[in-house]
């Protein structure tokens, strides 16, 4: 069965200035409106001094909220993407941009939601907030920081929010420089006795790392990780796989794999090839790569973003043989019986791989 595109255009149609460093983009897609859940992302396809790139940035608004869907970006430094977005995409311009994907989302719990965010990675905790309490009577406290009150990003927004929800919505503000960096005993403090509340959390990595070292054991913890590199699977001989264990990264700690020298070196044979646009290319099949990885060596360029198995931009049909995926995050059971993979995470099985690029 035919797959949709991937990518599909969206008009901005208004450009919210949040601080001097980071923008809200409202976007129209041409197909109409999508369905997504608060918290997702989507992919955006930009052409930056003649190279195609792909970056995710996750829905500041919310489908239960809002009747525009709108993402924010702020700008990195060194970040091409980014920084391309913020001097050239203006209001009427048109970009390309993905479905919308991940799983940083809202529980069906009834339990309080404790969320800690840092600089932009307010952005999917501010999606999931509004929903929240739009939708449940649950009790929502945020922990932000930013480096200073010019850096905020949602500033006013959060305080009519805090305004609508009195008493269900607390904001509390850690600015780097009047207190210092966030430390583990302010997030303790924080935590309180809300032990048993779903946790969300979302910044930079040290951030990240930061907070989660003092989470609750066996809390129900959520992170959001663009970029991770997910673990090779463990070999049904080996062991067997919990549920839990096959969770998401981004959703709780992946448990270590010892994987054997026998394991990472065994040799394999075969070919793979892969169609990319008008290229047809085939190589030798080579041990624990995947079929990105297959791609690139062979001289090919294939679409990608997270390499985490959750943007499924560099999502590709086989139409022939049959791959292991280490991480799916993206893809629909109907797709994955169409044939459909995430490259970036499938590992052929077979000695025979035809893949292609559809997009």
């Amino acid at each position: 069965m035919a797959r949709p595109p991937l990518f599909q255009q969206a008009t901005v149609t208004r450009v919210v200035k949040e601080t001097d460093d980071a923008r809200t983009y409202v976007l129209a897609p041409e197909t109409g409106p999508v369905t997504y859940k608060a918290g997702q992302f989507c992919t955006f396809r930009v052409t930056v001094d003649g190279e195609e790139l792909y970056r995710s940035y996750s829905m500041s608004s919310s489908p239960e909220t809002d009747d525009e869907l709108a993402t924010t970006v702020k700008r990195v430094a060194g970040g091409r993407v980014s920084n391309w977005l913020l001097d050239n995409l203006g209001e009427g311009d048109v970009i390309d941009m993905s479905r919308p994907a991940g799983l940083f989302c809202l529980t069906e719990n009834t339990t309080p939601i404790v969320a800690f965010s840092g600089g932009s990675g307010v952005t999917p905790i501010y999606s999931i907030a509004k929903t929240a309490l739009a939708t449940t009577d649950r009790p929502v406290r945020l922990l932000c920081a930013d480096r200073d009150r010019e850096a905020i990003i949602f500033d006013s927004g959060m305080a009519d929010l805090e305004k609508r929800h009195p008493g269900r919505l607390s904001v509390v503000r850690s600015l780097d420089e009047q207190n210092g960096f966030l430390t583990e005993s302010a997030v303790r403090d924080f935590i309180g006795d809300d032990l048993d509340a779903d946790f969300y959390v979302c910044g930079p990595e040290p951030f990240m790392d930061l907070v989660e070292a003092v989470l609750p054991a066996g809390a129900s913890v959520h992170i959001e990780r663009f970029g991770a590199v997910a673990a090779l699977p463990i070999a049904e001989s080996d062991v067997a796989v919990s549920d839990e264990a096959e969770s998401r990264e981004s959703e709780s700690e992946a448990p270590e794999t010892d994987h054997t020298a026998s394991d990472d070196t065994k040799s394999v044979t075969g070919t793979i090839t892969i169609k990319l646009g008008r290229k047809k290319v085939t190589v030798d099949r080579q041990p624990n790569e995947t079929l990105l990885e297959t791609g690139r060596r062979a001289g090919l360029t294939p679409p990608f973003s997270c390499e985490a198995g959750n943007c499924a931009t560099c999502m590709a049909h086989l139409d022939e043989g049959t791959a292991t995926m280490r991480v799916n995050d993206a893809l629909e059971d109907d797709e994955i019986e169409d044939g459909y993979v995430l490259t970036c995470q499938a590992v052929p099985d077979t000695e025979t791989t035809v893949v292609d690029y559809e997009a």
